[in-house]
């Protein structure tokens, strides 16, 4: 591949109202991951590859331009690509727009490199837990990276609290995905985060494992239907996520909460009520 020239693409959305609250932006979503997590909504994109050229992504970018203020770049896990998304953030920034990305922090060197550059608005860092999933194996990331990912993603928080800290990244926020099992590790994590990082505990929808077929028509496999896959594991309730909500609060201040039904609203602990609602899916 030629750095900077072309990349590993997966899907883009010109309008949406759901990835940077408060703006309309364009999603840009690029393929392969290291961490091949079984609940991934976007399970088809982390491997593989589709091979395009940047140009072509800045076409559909300036396509939708009138519509927005921001791009949102994701995956995935777009700092994976660190010389193809340095171009394409350049670029981005050159027609004026806003730039937010969403990474598991696995790859700090990258985010290093766009934050020198003050090629970033936004960072939505959407932390793993080393939670023991129903898929019989590590759940967030595989055996491989067990030991390097804590690291990773330590640094990578460290990097975005020093640049939200000076100024530099106008926005940043940690985001934990909240299942029946792994509620002590949030707990956990959100203790070691820096005091007055915003928190979200996101309402976390279990799939079945991404290698898990199921029997179809002459026993072909085939995968699961949506339903098939997200009907095996409840997901917590929004008052299972005020009581988690309100363990960390207590000790950190405002924690944010985003389920299906109510979206995303913010939970404050010392008043022990719900603010008002900011975000609906």
């Amino acid at each position: 591949m030629n750095p900077g020239g072309r990349i590993n693409f997966g899907g883009f959305v010109g309008l949406s109202t759901v990835d940077w609250p408060g703006r309309s932006v364009c999603t840009i979503f690029l393929r392969g991951c290291p961490l091949k997590c079984t609940y991934c909504h976007n399970l088809s994109i982390q491997t593989g590859q589709e091979i395009r050229d940047i140009d072509e992504v800045m076409e559909m970018v300036e396509s939708a331009a009138p519509l927005i203020s921001g791009v949102v770049i994701s995956g995935g896990e777009p700092t994976l690509q660190a010389d193809a998304v340095l171009e394409l953030a350049r670029r981005i920034r050159a027609l004026g727009l806003a730039i937010g990305i969403q990474t598991n922090g696995y790859f700090p060197e990258t985010l290093e490199r766009l934050l020198s550059e003050q090629l970033l608005d936004r960072v939505a860092l959407d932390h793993k837990t080393g939670w023991e999933g129903f898929s019989g194996r590590r759940e967030g990331y595989g055996t491989s990276h067990s030991d390097n990912y804590p690291r990773q993603v330590r640094r990578s928080i460290k990097l975005c609290t020093e640049a939200w800290d000076k100024g530099i990244l106008a926005e940043f926020e940690v985001v934990l995905t909240i299942f029946p099992g792994n509620e002590f590790d949030a707990v956990e994590i959100a203790k070691s985060l820096p005091p007055g990082i915003p928190l979200v505990l996101n309402q976390g929808i279990m799939k079945r494992p991404w290698k898990d077929w199921v029997a179809g028509e002459q026993g072909n496999p085939r995968p699961p239907t949506q339903e098939e896959a997200e009907g095996w594991q409840r997901p917590l309730t929004l008052a299972e996520l005020e009581a988690l909500a309100d363990q960390i609060s207590k000790k950190r201040g405002i924690t944010k909460i985003r389920t299906r039904e109510e979206g995303e609203k913010v939970y404050e602990s010392d008043r022990g009520r719900w603010a008002a609602g900011e975000r609906k899916r």
